[in-house]
C-alpha cells in the first residue's frame, strides 16, 4: 500500500518546520592581541611598496648568473656606488643584480656610462608594459 502525499501537504509541512525553528545568532566580541613588531613590519612593507609606484622605471642590469656571484657583485657594487639603489632579482633560473630606479631612459643611459667603467657588460632593462 502506498500513501499519497500531495505537493501542498509537503509544502505546508516544510513551512511549518521552517517557521518553528529559532534563529540563533552569536553575540560575542572578538579581542585580537597582536605583537607590536607585526605592525612595525607591516608599516615597513607599506613604505617599501609605496616606493615601487606603478610608473614604469628603468634599471641597469650589472650581473646575470649564479646566486653566490650575484651576492658578491651586489656587495661590490654597494661599496663602489653608494648613491644607487641595488637589488637582486631571481628570474628562473638565474639571479640578476639591478641598479638604479630611473624615470627616463636618458637618465638611465647617463648612469650606464658611469657604471660601465666598472661593469663592462651592464645594460639597461626596459620597464614592462
Amino acid at each position: 500500500m502506498y500513501c499519497k502525499i500531495s505537493k501542498y501537504t509537503i509544502l505546508s509541512l516544510t513551512l511549518i518546520v521552517i517557521s518553528c525553528q529559532k534563529i540563533i545568532a552569536q553575540d560575542s566580541k572578538l579581542v585580537l592581541n597582536q605583537d607590536l613588531r607585526f605592525e612595525k613590519l607591516l608599516n615597513e612593507k607599506r613604505r617599501i611598496n609605496a616606493s615601487f609606484v606603478n610608473e614604469q622605471r628603468y634599471n641597469i642590469q650589472i650581473f646575470n648568473g649564479e646566486s653566490e656571484i650575484a651576492k658578491k657583485t651586489l656587495a661590490s657594487f654597494k661599496n663602489n656606488y653608494k648613491n644607487f639603489d641595488v637589488t637582486i632579482v631571481f628570474n628562473t633560473p638565474t639571479y640578476k643584480v639591478l641598479a638604479g630606479n630611473f624615470k627616463t631612459r636618458i637618465e638611465a643611459e647617463r648612469n650606464l656610462i658611469l657604471i660601465r667603467k666598472t661593469y663592462k657588460n651592464a645594460l639597461i632593462i626596459k620597464p614592462k608594459g
